[in-house]
């Protein structure tokens, strides 16, 4: 081989050789927009993500608005007779005959139970046997008056004689007197053994059986009234104070939604010193045909305010000492707001001072905090007429 071939002949390979594969321009750019549009929505989900964390916080608010407002005073009641009575009796003994069992009706004087009267009877009997006495001494003390006077007539007999036997007949008138008197004195303590109705009404209650033994202090029979019904319930001392006789209320049988219209009657001045209460009576508007001893609940209607605000109690903070809710300003952020709340049981706060309409108030105080924006979530007022 010459030395032109050699030139002409390629060289050899001395190692690998790398091949750079030939580049796809159109796939290129057919990708290029979907890696842009890729960035794009990353860019949108981070500034959404970034929005979404440092946005306002959403606080639940509710607008004040004055109404008219109730403020009431709920108890629990029941229904009682007008008049109520505990029969007892006044003697200890023990019940021989039970005449009256719970539900029936009765009329005054109507026998209820009869007392063993062993020690009474023998009484009795005795002064009944004094006065047979004394009756059979007075007829012999007349008849030895009516001889005397016949003989001192006849000269027979002194005058000395007939005053005598006048003496005699007058001490034994008045033995007779007062072996009668004995005797119904008797009969009355012995009357005291059957134990009668103090009036007409209904037996509530018959707690003796035969042959129990009783005391004095025992309550034989519970009596109510017929007629007008009575609501009664045990208020408070601190809340009775402000109560009224003609108040109104409203009353409905426990577990009834029907409503019936009721007036205060009166207040104990009486305070119990078990439970610290006082006695509260109301009668219905209208006549009611209730089983005595139900239960009812009572609303009292102890005040009216034309244009009273009202707030849900979880608004307010420190109730018990410095009481105050958080507000939100127009700026959107949150204000401290003092206010007085009335020291008052009810469902809502009522509101003394410190709020006016239109007021924003956050209904969940711990969810932020003064100074902060927060947006607005809003929630229906508090009903008028129901603090």
């Amino acid at each position: 081989m010459t030395q032109e071939e050699k030139r002409d002949e390629p060289a050899a390979l001395s190692g690998p050789v790398l091949i750079e594969p030939a580049t796809d321009l159109p796939a290129v750019r057919k990708r290029r927009p979907i890696l842009i549009a890729g960035a794009v929505l990353a860019a949108a989900f981070t500034a959404v993500f970034t929005w979404w964390l440092l946005r306002p916080q959403e606080v639940s608010v509710m607008q004040v608005e004055p109404g008219v407002l109730e403020i009431t005073l709920s108890v629990v009641g029941r229904v009682r007779p007008e008049n109520l009575v505990d029969v007892k009796s006044p003697n200890p003994g023990q019940v021989v005959g039970v005449f009256r069992d719970d539900g029936e009706l009765v009329e005054a004087g109507d026998a209820l139970a009869a007392i063993r009267s062993s020690v009474e009877q023998a009484k009795a009997d005795a002064f009944s046997a004094r006065e047979r006495a004394a009756k059979a001494e007075v007829s012999r003390a007349k008849l030895v008056f009516n001889r005397t006077r016949t003989l001192t007539d006849r000269g027979v007999a002194s005058q000395a004689a007939l005053d005598e036997a006048r003496a005699v007949l007058q001490v034994a008138e008045s033995d007779l007197e007062a072996a009668r008197a004995e005797t119904t004195a008797a009969k009355v303590r012995n009357s005291e053994f059957t134990i009668r109705a103090p009036m007409a009404g209904i037996v509530l209650v018959r707690s003796i059986d035969n042959g129990q033994v009783i005391s004095a202090e025992t309550t034989l029979f519970q009596l109510g009234s017929l007629g007008r019904i009575e609501l009664q319930a045990d208020v408070d001392e601190a809340y009775a104070d402000v109560l009224q006789p003609g108040m109104s209320a409203r009353a409905a049988l426990s577990g009834s939604d029907r409503v019936f219209q009721a007036r205060l009657l009166e207040v104990s001045p009486r305070v119990d010193p078990t439970t610290g209460g006082r006695l509260v009576k109301f009668v219905p508007n209208e006549g009611m045909d209730i089983p005595l001893g139900r239960s009812v609940d009572i609303t009292i209607v102890v005040e009216r305010r034309e244009a009273g605000i009202s707030v849900p109690r979880q608004a307010v903070i420190d109730a018990a000492t410095q009481p105050k809710v958080y507000i939100v300003d127009r700026e959107g952020r949150v204000q401290i707001r003092a206010v007085q709340i009335a020291d008052w049981p009810s469902q809502n706060a009522i509101v003394e001072s410190g709020l006016a309409g239109g007021d924003r108030v956050i209904l969940t105080p711990a969810e932020t905090q003064p100074a902060a924006r927060v947006r607005e979530r809003w929630q229906p007022s508090a009903p008028a007429g129901a603090p």
